[in-house]
């Protein structure tokens, strides 16, 4: 990771940029302008693409990227990049079209929108630096697949916990141990929070009610945990995951965990709530039979095993944005892929009774939460994907924490996410 800024400043001083599109305009894509427009040499937020282009337009004056220029085509993008202007526009297909743009970064959070953007920088040769979580959980082996049979890079994105996740993985693997445990750490776990009850948090810190109820309700840390499950070929060991509570330090869980259980699922994903380093993540692995790796592991004070903590007490979120479009543009490094078949799926629960003719709202809303379980049981149950549960009709009565099955709703019929996501299902399981 460290030559990554080398790398950058020899970019910066040939000026010859990464020129880069944004989607979206909201809490993170204001950091992440932030930060590469003011600390991050080598990369240039070339354009923003948004719904409401006066939101881009005012997040871009906050920041204080100046020289903007309105694009409505392939012509104008690349005369505003020569121009050294930012240009902000709500085509999503012009940074598509574009061979001035390097990659794209999409990070709107919506599942649907996430969905069209994606697709079609694959169909247009685009690399994608994801930040939707949300979608790449619900369909992300699928686009995988798609991006692969097109040659393109996909990829999810560092400074958030499933990339902080993987690598540590990565360096955990490359020492000669076996990751067994890949944990988030929480601060808070309540599956019943909505975006009444968060809303005045939500205004604290400039984000929205309903992702602020992501967090809360352990739906996002869901979609997380697949991502990095999906990854690495990990499962989790019960429905909703362990998800233990710890006033310690992580550190004194390694014996919490069955070793025999972690071996047969081929490790697992889970979470933890309340204990330090936070908000941070850790792996537990195993070592091998080599009584030597072993002494060298206790005497750089890991202890004797048979499980072995690592961890990162942080995740900085969009400062860290700026590394994946440097491993992606500059080297074609995956940061967090799904590999093949899924094996952890995150399914829609009741967050209360729902009768029929109920209209499922949105992540993070008033209806359901999302619950992490295995790909297999949640297939044969037939449950409904959290990632295309919003739109959804209730057409049977469902009480209060059941986790809902396709027989339950009556699904909107024009989404590609749920087209999407059909093909995955199809292509993974019916074979």
């Amino acid at each position: 990771m460290i030559l990554l800024d080398t790398a950058l400043q020899k970019l910066d001083s040939e000026q010859r940029p990464l020129q880069i599109a944004i989607y979206g305009s909201g809490f993170m894509v204001r950091g992440i302008v932030n930060q590469i427009h003011k600390y991050t040499p080598g990369i240039r937020v070339a354009l923003v693409v948004n719904r409401t282009v006066q939101n881009a337009r005012d997040m871009l004056d906050t920041v204080g990227v100046g020289e903007l220029a309105d694009i409505t085509s392939v012509k104008s993008l690349e005369d505003s990049i020569a121009n050294g202007q930012t240009g902000v526009t709500n085509d999503p297909l012009i940074a598509l079209k574009s061979g001035a743009i390097d990659l794209i970064v999409e990070s709107t959070g919506h599942v649907e929108y996430g969905a069209h953007v994606i697709t079609q920088a694959i169909e247009h040769g685009k690399p994608v630096v994801n930040m939707n979580a949300e979608l790449d959980a619900t369909v992300g082996p699928w686009i995988n697949e798609l991006a692969s049979r097109a040659g393109v890079l996909v990829t999810g994105c560092d400074g958030d916990q499933p990339a902080v996740q993987m690598n540590l993985h990565r360096f955990v693997k490359q020492l000669g141990l076996t990751p067994r445990v890949c944990g988030n750490i929480k601060g808070l776990q309540d599956r019943y929070r909505n975006p009444t009850t968060q809303a005045g948090f939500a205004k604290e810190w400039g984000q929205s009610p309903t992702m602020v109820t992501s967090f809360a309700d352990g739906t996002k840390i869901s979609f997380e945990q697949a991502l990095v499950a999906n990854a690495t070929g990990m499962q989790v060991a019960t429905r909703g995951m362990l998800g233990f509570e710890h006033d310690g330090h992580v550190d004194d869980m390694l014996d919490w965990y069955d070793l025999d259980q972690l071996r047969e699922l081929g490790g697992i994903v889970d979470y933890v709530v309340g204990p330090k380093p936070g908000p941070g993540v850790y792996v537990f692995a195993e070592a091998p039979n080599d009584y030597i790796q072993k002494h060298y592991l206790n005497y750089g004070k890991l202890g004797k095993g048979p499980l072995y903590s690592f961890y990162v007490p942080y995740h900085l979120t969009v400062m860290e944005v700026a590394l994946s479009i440097a491993r992606v543009g500059l080297f074609q490094d995956h940061v967090v892929t799904s590999v093949g078949k899924p094996t952890v799926d995150v399914i829609a629960t009741a967050k209360v009774n729902l009768a029929v003719g109920d209209l499922i709202d949105g992540l993070g809303g008033y209806k359901t939460y999302g619950l992490c379980e295995n790909a297999g049981p949640a297939m044969e149950m037939n449950a409904l994907p959290m990632g295309i549960a919003e739109g959804c009709r209730m057409v049977r009565a469902v009480k209060k924490d059941t986790v809902l099955t396709y027989d339950d709703v009556e699904l909107p019929s024009d989404k590609l996410s749920i087209k999407l996501r059909q093909a995955q299902d199809k292509h993974f399981f019916e074979h």
